[in-house]
């Protein structure tokens, strides 16, 4: 049997979810409603899930708790994954990087900082590591 038909085997009723994942029925059934998951029901209208549905409800946890909004979750899950094997090809030599002055190291990183999306009323993790660039 290949692993990924053995991964997508419905196994797990929504009690053995909750203590893998650590979630609530509602939050699960929350994701589903949002089309987050895709569990399988049974005859009797019972959720099933597989162990790629409990993958993925770890990393929808996962990014809930880094303060990603659902909207969010569904735009990074909607990305496709980069494959696995391929390998990082490194710069050609004309492509490589050239050292930059002080000066144009402080205007980069500038012009990042101000370009970072930002929440109302709350500043962006990577402002506390570059503020002590500029005084």
């Amino acid at each position: 049997m290949r692993d990924s038909v053995r991964r997508n085997m419905p196994l797990f009723p929504m009690g053995i979810v909750t203590k893998l994942t650590e979630l609530t029925p509602r939050q699960i059934r929350y994701y589903e409603e949002q089309g987050l998951i895709k569990p399988a029901r049974t005859k009797g209208n019972q959720r099933l899930f597989s162990f790629n549905d409990v993958d993925r409800l770890l990393e929808i946890k996962a990014l809930m708790e880094k303060g990603v909004n659902i909207a969010g979750v569904k735009e990074v899950l909607s990305r496709p994954k980069a494959p696995l094997s391929e390998p990082v090809q490194p710069l050609a030599e004309s492509e490589s990087r050239r050292d930059l002055s002080e000066e144009e190291l402080h205007r980069l990183l500038k012009r990042q900082l101000n370009e970072l999306p930002v929440r109302p009323g709350q500043q962006h993790l990577i402002q506390g590591e570059l503020s002590r660039f500029f005084h």
